[in-house]
């Protein structure tokens, strides 16, 4: 009966259709034999006789309204046998209003810009967009409705901008390397253009996108009338060079070079290999280290490019954590007697990696990665024989994810994934399979998710736990609404290659919300939403975590934010993850948490965030708040500074703090953070960069009391006497230089020092602390790292040339 019904519910979402989508909007592409110089001109006879792209129609705010006289925009499409060209007028009655911050790639700031969004097998399920902005910057990305946009990815491909008397023109060199699409003698692409009028903050698109509607890519127009291209060769190779100078109050400098090869490959018109032979990721950013008082690891961005392009498929069930690849493993580590480990390595030196990822024009998404890291040992001493011996913290080891994933109907999909992870020897192995699917309906007004993942561990033990999910969720219209639930065993292990802190659990969460679809008189945008959310332990029944929250989410008529929300927890909690033991728990009390924010429109030389926060529990004398505060100023299109200030303090916070055979311990602690940082960038032109980044952190917790942890989950006072106050500060400086000086080509010049120090005791003189961190901790890096981007369809002429 449970099967029957849960195949009418699938049948029920993949068939159901509401209304059929608008017509869209067609255009032809030219054929050009003569040679189309990217200069912002649209000189060139070919420009005259194209067809134009025109009527634009209003995307945000006011959506659907058309796009005024004063701002009329007029598109054109040519091609040849090498690329597709671009060409766009924008006209503007205020042309020395139009703003154009110069900003590094990736990045538009307070710009006007123009987009191109491209789907080679017009298929409603994936666009790369090129977007340019007035000041000559590029952006580029891939784009999914169920991902968003992934700004990791970068191709080679040309622009130019003109500003004049009437506004500005952009035209574009997009080569058939950059995109995706089928071999056919004719090409019926799906394409939209889109324009940004950054001082009022208005979007525009050619073809209409209609808001209610819960997706971008299926609402683009049509491009035909390119014929009798063929796919190119699609294989690049970016050879590097770099050079470290390493330097410390307490270690001598130290000098290192590197180089290796990054390629990618086209094997053909939908799927591309990408590998990375002896990687350097000495340049990538710096965590935010914080101090951690909870049983948690604390969990970092990736900041490694190669893990970050094009990661859309791999990101399928929130199983890959790929920090985990090159980071030291949590192993059991076999020491002696009287045996202790001298130093860990912080790291761990990636040998090689590569992934294949793609989707063909039947919808079917591939993607294989494969990372292999090197075996790595560190000493044990034994005090008592004065002896050492090499211990291994990590054996070469294989990582690998495989991911397929069958889109149909244009918005649903179902997905099989597997990760695995495989380590030489004796040692811990792991493998986690997951199921997934994705239900839409034509209108794209419902959703119907969920997924079923099986994790499997071989060491001693050999166990295997589950994780599974529903959801169903209105996803268009003022009025929307969720609710899911999500069960997971108590062997539920991922963390391998992922990240999973709880387990043992079922959580239940409902969502309904109230928005605005078009401007009123005070609003451009306002929401309000209503959330709710349940946990419970499978083992005993008890609450582990509720909340009720509202918030509110809006932007006035001048564009600026005001938000703000409420979370409060009617019930006592009981938290199985702080003790560190299996099985027991501490009681939590009831709380009320609320913050407010605001955002000034950035469009402002000068503009300010503010953010206050606050939570009251239901015991006596514990509670928290705390303020970030970030101003920013833009002195010119080039120079712009933003600071950030954080400050939060905690009393009478209740934390684990130590354990014995007998005893689990507690403390109440009364805890400063302050956090400040400063970002700044000067741009020479849009190829050319200067950025500095600064971070402070300062974290300190004393404890006042302690307690003993009973088995019903109550504190009891106690004469504990050990010392586990805590006092950390780490400090962080990058400035770097950064110029494209080719297509792809880049130089980066960086100087980095760093430091950090923790300690028991707790000097609160703010001015001691920070000179204490620098005086005695402080290392510097100075890199300089070359990259040079060779296209195999460019390569091949320069022989021929010879």
């Amino acid at each position: 009966m449970l099967t029957k019904l849960f195949y009418s519910i699938i049948f029920f979402f993949v068939s159901f259709v509401l209304l059929s989508q608008n017509e869209k909007k067609k255009i032809a592409a030219s054929k050009t034999t003569s040679t189309i110089t990217i200069d912002g001109e649209l000189l060139e006879n070919d420009w005259q006789n194209a067809d134009v792209a025109s009527n634009f129609i209003m995307f945000d705010p006011d959506n659907g309204k058309p796009i005024p006289d004063e701002f009329k925009t007029e598109v054109k499409v040519l091609y040849n046998d090498d690329a597709v060209y671009i060409g766009a007028v924008m006209y503007d009655n205020e042309p020395s209003k139009i703003m154009r911050e110069i900003t590094e790639r990736d990045d538009f700031g307070s710009s006007d810009f123009f987009g191109i969004f491209i789907n080679g097998f017009n298929d409603g399920q994936q666009d790369f967009r090129f977007l340019i902005n007035a000041a000559n910057g590029q952006a580029d990305c891939v784009a999914t409705d169920q991902s968003g946009e992934d700004y990791s990815w970068n191709a080679i491909w040309l622009s130019k901008v003109k500003i004049t008397d009437f506004g500005w023109v952009v035209e574009v060199k997009i080569p058939y390397a950059a995109l995706r699409f089928s071999n056919e003698n004719k090409q019926i692409w799906g394409i939209n253009f889109m324009r940004e009028i950054r001082r009022k903050r208005q979007k525009f698109t050619w073809n209409y996108i209609n808001t209610q509607l819960g997706t971008i890519i299926q609402q683009a127009g049509v491009l035909s009338g390119i014929e009798n291209i063929k796919t190119p060769t699609r294989l690049f190779l970016i050879p590097y060079a770099s050079g470290y100078a390493y330097a410390s109050s307490t270690q001598k400098t130290a000098t290192e070079f590197k180089g290796g090869l990054d390629v990618k490959y086209g094997i053909n018109d939908a799927f591309t290999l990408d590998a990375i032979l002896i990687p350097d990721f000495g340049q990538t950013k710096f965590d935010n280290v914080v101090l951690n008082l909870g049983p948690f690891e604390q969990q970092f961005n990736e900041n490694r490019p190669f893990f970050t392009e094009g990661i859309e498929l791999f990101s399928k069930g929130n199983l890959l954590y790929s920090r985990r690849i090159g980071a030291v493993p949590n192993l059991a580590i076999n020491l002696e007697e009287n045996e202790t480990i001298s130093e860990m390595p912080s790291t761990i030196n990636l040998l090689n990696a590569l992934k294949i990822s793609g989707r063909d024009k039947n919808g079917l998404g591939v993607g294989f990665l494969n990372a292999i890291t090197e075996k790595t040992t560190t000493t044990a001493y034994n005090s008592v024989a004065n002896t050492k011996r090499e211990v291994v913290v990590s054996p070469l080891t294989n990582y690998n994810v495989t991911v397929l994933d069958q889109r149909f109907n244009q918005n649903s999909s179902v997905s099989l994934i597997n990760t695995n992870v495989t380590r030489n020897g004796s040692f811990r192995d792991a493998n986690v399979l997951g199921i997934l699917f994705d239900l839409n309906n034509k209108k794209n007004s419902f959703n119907f998710s969920g997924d079923m993942k099986m994790s499997s561990v071989y060491d001693a033990t050999n166990t295997s736990g589950y994780n599974t999910s529903l959801f169903l969720g209105k996803t268009s219209g003022k009025i929307r609404f969720s609710s899911g639930v999500n069960y997971i065993s108590e062997d539920f292990d991922n963390n391998d290659l992922g990240i999973n802190f709880q387990t043992n659990f079922t959580s239940w969460y409902s969502n309904a919300n109230y928005r605005i679809l078009n401007p009123t008189k005070w609003f451009n945008t306002f929401r309000v939403n209503l959330n709710s959310y349940f946990e419970y332990n499978n083992t005993t029944g008890r609450i582990q975590s509720s909340e009720f929250n509202v918030n509110v989410n809006s932007t006035n008529k001048k564009n600026h934010f005001f938000g703000g929300g409420l979370n409060y927890n009617p019930f006592l909690q009981y938290d199985y993850y702080e003790p560190r033991q299996n099985g027991r728990y501490v009681i939590l009390p009831e709380y009320f948490y609320g913050w407010l924010y605001f955002s000034s429109n950035y469009n402002y030389k000068f503009a300010i965030d503010v953010n206050p926060y606050t939570t009251i529990t239901s015991e006596n004398g514990r509670y928290s708040y705390g303020i970030t505060i970030g101003p920013r100023y833009r002195f010119s299109n080039r120079l712009n500074v933003i600071v950030n200030f954080d400050i939060f303090k905690q009393f009478d916070n209740v934390g684990f703090i130590d354990s014995d055979a007998a005893t689990i311990y507690f403390a109440k602690r009364n805890r400063d953070t302050y956090t400040s940082s400063v970002s700044s960038k000067y741009s020479i032109n849009s190829n050319m960069n200067f950025n500095l980044t600064v971070r402070h952190y300062w974290s300190y917790a004393e404890n006042n009391s302690f307690f003993a942890l009973e088995d019903n989950g109550t504190l009891t006072a106690t004469n504990y006497t050990g010392n586990k106050n805590s006092n950390f500060s780490t400090w962080n400086l990058d400035l770097s230089y950064s110029w494209w000086f080719a297509p792809g080509s880049q130089i980066s010049v960086l100087y980095r020092n760093n430091a950090n120090t923790f300690s028991r005791e707790i000097n609160r003189d703010f001015g001691k602390n920070f000179n204490t961190l620098l005086t005695d901790n402080l290392n510097h890096v100075f890199s300089i790292s070359v990259r040079y981007y060779i296209d195999y369809n460019q390569a091949k002429n320069w022989f021929k040339k010879n």
